[in-house]
């Protein structure tokens, strides 16, 4: 196989977020499977190559870069277009167009649908991110009733809801980095997330959702919204609650009957199987293998199948309205 170059502006600091720790947790995966490396583009760090230095070799048809940061994909995509490129999708919505010499591996099904339809001449191929073995359920006792992150947290949920909640019962707020993620979900009984109007005020879409699937695996019962890559694996009614549901006060109800049963049910190991590390390492084996066969190929033969540009589909919407006149007459 091809080494992989896994494109990010940074390994920390500004760059510190969980799209970040996703996109290293997948270059981890990779190097069980072949011979994978971290590149900076934007600042240079100490042991880390940097893409400006890499790009001054002569040979680079036995490499992949794997581009990966939103904002900054089709500046990456146009600087490497001499290159073998893969796109690791995980937010949608940032309205750029790839070429269909870009191979699109998404992290979740619903970025699959939107790739699907905005690139359907690209290879594409789904796998989800990696749930960490260390979320797990621990049977503890969970002496915090509520437990809410601030971070994309909406206003509703910080200035409305949380407060009512703080009235009737232990509600957690956290707004830093947590060392220990896996014990603090197995502490809570309820894990609020509402991150629509976040997503909403940034224009693209929730990626995937980590830290409720995360609590969910710890027995953590999760209320939140289903948008984006949240429609994944939520399932309001049967694995999850939707938060934000009509009322304030339907929340609360709900809430707090949920933290006064005596028997929490746990979500099943058959539905977090997807997304533990040995099917992600299956299925990302998969991917490579055929990736790598992809720019073989294309080495040999250009693409013929014609883009669907908006002048494409401007032409097409125009020849139907035609047709359906000529009928008429």
């Amino acid at each position: 196989m091809r080494k992989l170059y896994f494109l990010v502006p940074g390994t920390g600091g500004k760059f510190a977020c969980g799209g970040l720790w996703a996109e290293l947790k997948t270059l981890n995966l990779a190097k069980r499977i072949c011979d994978a490396e971290t590149v900076t583009y934007r600042q240079r760090e100490k042991d880390t190559l940097f893409l400006d230095d890499l790009l001054k070799e002569n040979n680079l048809d036995d490499v992949i870069f794997v581009i990966s940061w939103g904002f900054d994909v089709a500046k990456l995509a146009a600087k490497l277009k001499n290159c073998n490129v893969v796109y690791h999708a995980h937010s949608a919505g940032y309205r750029f167009t790839l070429p269909s010499a870009i191979p699109i591996i998404t992290v979740s099904r619903n970025t699959l649908g939107y790739w699907g339809q905005k690139s359907p001449h690209s290879p594409i191929y789904y796998l989800p991110n990696q749930i960490s073995d260390e979320f797990r359920n621990l049977n503890r006792d969970r002496d915090i009733d509520v437990l809410v992150q601030t971070r994309k947290s909406s206003e509703y949920l910080l200035n409305e809801l949380v407060p009512a909640l703080q009235k009737q019962c232990n509600v957690r707020i956290i707004d830093s980095y947590v060392e220990d993620l896996p014990g603090l979900f197995n502490r809570a009984k309820v894990y609020l997330y509402d991150s629509a109007e976040y997503w909403a005020l940034q224009g693209v879409s929730e990626g995937f959702g980590l830290q409720p699937l995360e609590a969910l695996a710890c027995g953590c019962q999760v209320f939140s919204s289903v948008n984006g890559g949240l429609s994944d694996y939520l399932d309001p009614g049967f694995n999850c609650y939707k938060i934000a549901g009509y009322s304030k006060e339907y929340d609360c109800d709900r809430i707090l009957k949920v933290i006064n049963c005596p028997v929490l049910p746990a979500l099943s190991e058959e539905v977090l199987a997807e997304y533990r590390t040995e099917n992600i390492l299956k299925r990302l084996t998969i991917i490579l293998q055929k990736i790598n066969e992809f720019f073989d190929y294309k080495n040999y033969c250009y693409s013929q199948i014609k883009n669907l540009t908006t002048m494409r589909i401007l032409k097409l919407k125009t020849q139907r309205i035609l047709a359906k006149i000529r009928k008429k007459i």
